[in-house]
């Protein structure tokens, strides 16, 4: 194949591979929701043969069978489903702070998780609620026992404290429930920050699980967004089971950090001194559910809240690594801290995203300037390529041979495109996830109409800029494209990105916006600067010229 001809077909991978990523959320089948708003929850009911799972609004506490594995021997054990005599559940106690309220239900479990800042209030001015009460809550324990498993869906909790306020202080509720069997207290203390100690204990020396719930349910847009539950291990592996795609029991027994996690959300535990044993079960659905087993006793600590990146890092710096970005976390993360340390300067995350916008084509500008006048050359070699073509085109090897000499006598490369092309696809597919994900830019505003980064455009005005940018930018851009299918592909992409941004958050768009308008400048730059190349080389001595 002709170097010419790879690269026309690199270009064109690259406008497939963004038609792909923006076309795949439409063609997606969306969720079916028995309300669209992304404050609202849906019951729905699973069944799996042979396990005994149920999950609605019959019996709400019902989830799949936790099966998990002892390190001696390997073999699962698993404790017994939930009984519907807990199906219907009042509050027992209520913890409320500045930026949350938290209801504790008769059977010790987290029922209901409120987020009261300003930017999660819906347009009825309602307050964000994080968790499905038809799904298997927070704090729900589960015994191996069938016997004592049974009797702890049946007899209630009593709580030290119906109500209890956090402020700057810590509150503690201590959660008793006692059973025939045996005696279980949860000792519970709650900080301003959403994070929470659990000190869990069991009079009897019997196994059990403790989970931090089915993930939030706070979002059900179309977006390739990862939802599920991960755990980290002490060595910092993630194993990360997405909903829909679960298949087996996953067992990690030195886990740093166990959660649920939604787009923004997440309820998890962690310890970081003393490593957890955790499963990841497999509910109807193939969605995945943890646990964290314990035996008579267990300590450890929770979070329920946005995956907000100041918050992890002061509760522990580690909680960080609860925030999932996909296959480019490894770009993704530091390219939000940078985007982050940008933003604690000018205090508005729309232009934080210009900057950082800015700081990555300054960062590629070598590479690009390179690489753009390369494509300005072999634009001009053109016709003498066409004319090798025509004297050698019986001869490969001979044309081969005449075509590098060319490229060589002219210091073209055709290759040279290629390059800041390629670094543009890692890079675009990390901002897509960071941007996409990133709590901090819910309720973000920026400037004029534009109150909301994480939401569409309401007047569709920066979606229509792109692409015009783009278009504009297609036009600047030196290309060697001479098949008529390739040109028509080129021509209606700007329609293309238009259309599927109309409803992509702002955010995201204000970055490609940004990205198109400073590479048209850049490519401006480079023409002028090729321009006086070109006429150097004119104004060269006959004798230089001579050489070439």
């Amino acid at each position: 194949m002709e170097q010419q001809d790879l690269h026309k077909r690199l270009i064109l991978a690259l406008v497939l591979s963004f038609v792909v990523l923006v076309g795949f959320n439409y063609l997606m089948p969306k969720p079916v929701l028995q309300n669209e708003s992304n404050r609202t929850k849906t019951a729905t009911t699973q069944t799996q043969a042979g396990s005994g799972i149920t999950e609605s609004k019959a019996a709400p506490e019902t989830a799949p069978t936790v099966a998990t594995a002892s390190a001696s021997t390997k073999q699962p054990t698993a404790p017994g489903s939930t009984s519907k005599k807990a199906s219907k559940s009042e509050t027992l106690a209520t913890v409320t702070a500045k930026n949350y309220i938290t209801t504790i239900d008769k059977f010790g479990r987290i029922s209901s998780t409120k987020l009261l800042k300003e930017k999660y209030k819906d347009d009825e001015g309602g307050y964000l609620e994080l968790f499905d009460p038809a799904r298997t809550l927070p704090l729900e324990v589960r015994f191996t026992d069938a016997a004592i498993n049974t009797e702890a869906f049946t007899v209630p909790y009593t709580a030290s404290a119906s109500k209890v306020t956090v402020g700057d202080k810590a509150g503690t509720l201590v959660l008793t429930q006692t059973l025939p069997d045996a005696t279980v207290t949860k000792k519970l203390t709650f900080y301003a920050d959403g994070h929470y100690d659990i000190d869990l204990s069991v009079d009897k020396k019997t196994e059990f699980f403790l989970t931090p719930g089915r993930r939030p349910e706070t979002d059900h847009s179309r977006y390739m967004i990862v939802r599920g539950a991960l755990i980290r291990d002490t060595e910092g592996v993630l194993t990360t089971v997405e909903d829909g795609k679960a298949e087996k029991a996953e067992v990690v027994e030195n886990a740093t950090i166990v959660s649920a996690f939604d787009r923004y959300d997440a309820s998890l535990f962690y310890n970081f001194n003393i490593p957890m044993h955790a499963t990841i079960s497999v509910d109807a659905g193939n969605n995945p559910l943890p646990f964290v087993k314990g035996v008579g006793a267990l300590k450890l600590h929770g979070y329920i809240g946005a995956k907000e990146w100041r918050t992890f890092e002061k509760i522990h710096p580690d909680l960080v690594n609860n925030i999932e970005f996909g296959w480019f976390t490894f770009l993704s993360r530091p390219f939000f801290r940078v985007m982050l340390w940008i933003h604690d300067f000018v205090g508005n995350w729309g232009w934080a995203i210009i900057l950082f916008t800015l700081l990555v084509k300054l960062i590629l500008f070598p590479l690009s300037y390179k690489g753009m006048m390369s494509m300005n050359k072999m634009r001009d070699l053109a016709p003498k390529m066409k004319e090798l073509k025509e004297k050698y085109g019986k001869d490969p090897a001979k044309m081969n041979q005449q075509t590098m000499q060319l490229y060589k006598k002219h210091g073209a490369n055709p290759m040279g495109g290629c390059l800041p092309m390629l670094l543009q696809i890692p890079v675009f597919f990390a901002l897509y996830r960071v941007l996409l994900n990133a709590d901090e830019l819910q309720g973000a505003p920026w400037i004029g109409w534009i109150v909301d980064l994480s939401d569409k455009d309401p007047y569709y005005i920066l979606p229509v800029l792109m692409g015009v940018s783009m278009f504009f930018q297609q036009k600047i851009t030196p290309n060697t494209m001479t098949d008529p299918m390739q040109k028509k592909i080129f021509q209606w992409f700007p329609v293309i990105m238009t259309f599927f941004f109309l409803t992509f958050p702002a955010g995201l768009v204000l970055y490609w916006l940004t990205n198109n308008i400073l590479s048209i400048v850049q490519q401006q730059f480079i023409n002028i600067s090729y321009e006086k190349y070109k006429n150097n080389i004119k104004q060269a001595p006959k004798s230089d010229k001579s050489k070439d």
